[in-house]
């Protein structure tokens, strides 16, 4: 008898030992499995996943460069070489042969608009010593509103970089400055001009 009270209590120890190192397993297990979900690395990887799929800006490279005005002027040249149009920043004014006046359509698109600026229609242009009943405007192929003097597209050249530059004059022989009536000036490239500052008709 007393060899079987001491197998039961043997049993009894065995029981309980493997019932206190399963608790204590399971508790390690919890534990861990917290850690691991309140880990910073897994909150910096759950942090990361809308910055990777956010899309990156890669600009627009079709975008084309344009001028704007809120007043067409003329400008006396002097020395009988006649008056052209400038903006309300005094920069020259041009027109292109390639475009048409009747009706009115640019074809200068594109990388074209990187050295000739499209002149865009502003709610209300004022004029001084320019008709404003030949102002109008022209739907560009981008859906632009493009400002147009007796029908011909406006352009600002890039190669003005100064007040009375006229570099832009007869460019190509199809680029010229823009005359107060629209038409085109005939007076020979004036490139690198300078000294016009202030000089208004």
């Amino acid at each position: 008898m007393k060899g079987n009270s001491v197998i039961r209590q043997r049993i009894v120890l065995a029981t309980a030992a493997a019932l206190a190192s399963t608790l204590l397993l399971t508790a390690c297990g919890s534990s861990t499995d917290d850690a691991s979900r309140n880990s910073p690395g897994n909150a910096a990887s759950a942090g990361s996943d809308p910055a990777t799929s956010a899309p990156a800006d890669s600009g627009d490279s079709g975008s084309e460069d344009m001028a704007t005005t809120t007043m067409l002027m003329t400008k006396d040249m002097g020395n009988g070489m006649g008056s052209m149009v400038t903006d309300d920043k005094g920069m020259t004014l041009y027109r292109s042969d390639m475009d048409r006046s009747s009706p009115s359509m640019s074809t200068c698109t594109g990388g074209c608009t990187k050295t000739w600026m499209p002149v865009m229609a502003q709610d209300s242009v004022q004029t001084m010593g320019v008709e404003k009943s030949l102002l109008g405007t022209v739907d560009r192929s981008d859906g632009m509103k493009q400002l147009t003097l007796g029908g011909w597209p406006l352009y600002r050249y890039m190669g003005d970089t100064k007040v009375g530059q006229i570099n832009g004059q007869a460019k190509d022989d199809k680029w010229f400055a823009v005359t107060p009536s629209g038409k085109k000036s005939t007076m020979e490239g004036m490139e690198g001009m300078e000294g016009m500052e202030g000089m208004q008709g």
